[in-house]
């Protein structure tokens, strides 16, 4: 009677334990592990530039970055779309985007939420917005790739307008004009120009026989193989051909006196309102602001312009400090946004 006591008795105890074991929602040894902190990304920077900077943010926090990427086929707009469509119950905490009109965009809508990170303050004005919606920084030109064996010195444009000279007709590449930095290209004309002037350039370059390449980069390859005499493109393109030894050169257009400057288009970041992470975003914001994250930039395959002040690394092609730039003011850009993309896919893509 004793012996069968006893095991009752440790049979009732051993019950007990297993009880208070499946009572832990995850397993007591899970709950005393510490989460891990995690910061989510729609970046639509190559990956093989963002990544290396993303892996260095996790290793120096312990936050681990899930990072979606941009397609070719759908660029910026794929993510923009995406955040629109989870806007009730948002994911994306942080948004890199490599050009400005959709960054703009989204705040219109009221998708963002402020962000006040320190390293901010090393940034000019005019590349990022005053309520803390947006932040500009590791810049690319707007600039003119020109093949120096179909071009002669004294024929390179110097200007945007000189694209529509009948001698050049049918020999002018522009990227896709709905879509990454041609499109904010084409909002900022229509903002800088007035309207008017910017619907008579565009008509322009269709009247002279431009062709619409699928970006930028196609842009670059088919001056430097010689398919076309030249196009407008972004510095991180264009660099790429003249360090290969393409017979290639790059051209600032529009810096003499009367000119309307060269256009300067930041990579921007914004946090998503009532995202998973904030915290984790606003830390991840202010990294990528700092001189650390632009001089790698600026030092990598895509050679992108540093605004910081405090940047000690000289940059490989003109930044705004080089050349005039173009005074346009972003926000008035993306307000005029609908009525470019009207005339753009009447005139371009139809």
């Amino acid at each position: 009677m004793e012996r069968t006591g006893s095991i009752a008795a440790s049979a009732g105890l051993i019950g007990v334990l297993l009880g208070l074991v499946c009572s832990c929602p995850s397993g007591c040894r899970r709950q005393e592990e510490p989460a891990t902190r995690q910061v989510v990304v729609y970046t639509a920077l190559d990956r093989s530039f963002s990544e290396p900077i993303l892996a260095k943010f996790e290793r120096r926090t312990g936050i681990k970055p899930r990072v979606v990427y941009d397609t070719e086929s759908t660029k910026t707009v794929g993510l923009v779309n995406r955040i629109r469509a989870e806007r009730k119950r948002p994911r994306c905490d942080v948004f890199w985007n490599n050009e400005i009109l959709n960054t703009l965009l989204l705040s219109k809508e009221g998708l963002l939420r402020p962000a006040r990170p320190p390293n901010a303050s090393g940034y000019p004005k005019r590349f990022k917005s005053a309520d803390g919606m947006w932040h500009g920084f590791a810049a690319r030109a707007r600039v003119l790739i020109v093949n120096t064996d179909r071009v002669k010195e004294d024929e390179t444009p110097r200007s945007m307008y000189d694209l529509l000279r009948p001698e050049w007709k049918g020999e002018i590449g522009i990227a896709k004009p709905v879509a990454g930095t041609t499109a904010s290209h084409v909002a900022c004309l229509f903002q800088a120009l007035g309207e008017e002037k910017a619907r008579e350039y565009l008509s322009g370059l269709k009247a002279n026989g431009v062709h619409i390449e699928s970006g930028n980069k196609s842009c670059a390859v088919k001056v430097a193989n010689g398919t076309l005499a030249f196009a407008w493109t972004d510095t991180d393109d264009a660099i790429i051909e003249v360090e290969a030894g393409r017979p290639v050169r790059i051209v600032y257009p529009d810096t003499e006196a009367d000119g309307v400057g060269v256009l300067f288009i930041p990579n921007t970041l914004a946090a998503i309102r009532n995202s998973p992470n904030p915290r984790e975003a606003d830390l991840l914001i202010d990294y990528l602001l700092s001189p650390e994250v632009e001089a790698m930039l600026a030092r990598g395959p895509s050679a992108q312009i540093p605004l910081n002040s405090a940047n000690t690394v000289a940059p490989r092609v003109k930044g705004p400090q080089d050349v005039p730039s173009m005074t346009v003011d972003f926000q008035k850009a993306a307000d005029q946004w609908r009525s470019a993309q009207g005339f753009i896919t009447k005139e371009f893509l139809r």
